[in-house]
């Protein structure tokens, strides 16, 4: 079992800049690294979830990329980044001048990641190991990226999403066309081509946009 967190992802990734927001560096790993050849089952073996945390997924860098284009958004705010994985948008949040802003993650692993990565990024933020859906801690802007690749989760996650924005708050969802957007709730604000991995998604470039909900009624 891995006992030292920090100490691996040290080891197995490499700190580099992200595609669509090269402001950022984050530790990454390699295609070719044994982190990515590994099945679920040999995860389990040494303790370590998926590792998410470990790529800059392409919801996260179009929301990243449009934090950091249009700062207006967060300047000032209370922030959370929901589901953060990396930290990557929790870190554009903060360069792009938030008050503060919370990293939530379920994955321990990712919320050491995002530790790392602040620190890498010469930015100060508050990561949280916590399921938030269906709490309210009053944020001004919530932002997620990646979230809808799961039926359930992407339900659940969209209904509490969009009480947060009927009561005010910003709410911006990061999306490169995974099947359980609810389009039909949202608008499109942006569009970016983003630059992914081939082993994880099936392209090189992914379409991916950036939504808020629409108001009801």
């Amino acid at each position: 079992m891995i006992t030292d967190r920090a100490a691996f992802i040290h080891a197995e990734t490499r700190l580099r800049p992200v595609p669509h927001a090269p402001e950022i560096a984050l530790h990454v790993a390699d295609e070719a690294t044994e982190l990515w050849q590994k099945t679920e089952e040999e995860l389990g073996e040494i303790g370590l979830p998926p590792p998410f945390w470990a790529f800059a997924w392409a919801g996260g860098q179009a929301l990243a990329r449009y934090i950091l284009d249009h700062p207006e958004t967060v300047r000032g705010r209370r922030v959370l980044d929901f589901a953060s994985g990396s930290g990557l948008v929790a870190i554009a949040a903060m360069k792009a001048g938030a008050a503060e802003v919370t990293a939530c993650d379920i994955d321990a692993f990712a919320v050491t990641a995002i530790s790392l990565n602040a620190e890498a990024n010469e930015v100060a933020l508050t990561p949280i190991q916590a399921d938030l859906v269906g709490q309210d801690r009053g944020w001004d802007v919530v932002l997620a990226g990646d979230i809808c690749y799961e039926r359930d989760l992407a339900a659940r996650v969209a209904d509490w999403l969009f009480g947060l924005s009927e009561r005010g708050a910003t709410v911006l969802i990061g999306d490169p066309g995974r099947s359980y957007l609810p389009k039909s709730r949202l608008e499109m604000l942006a569009q970016y081509e983003i630059p992914v991995t081939r082993t994880l998604e099936d392209s090189d470039i992914k379409k991916t946009s950036v939504w808020r909900f629409r108001p009801a009624g």
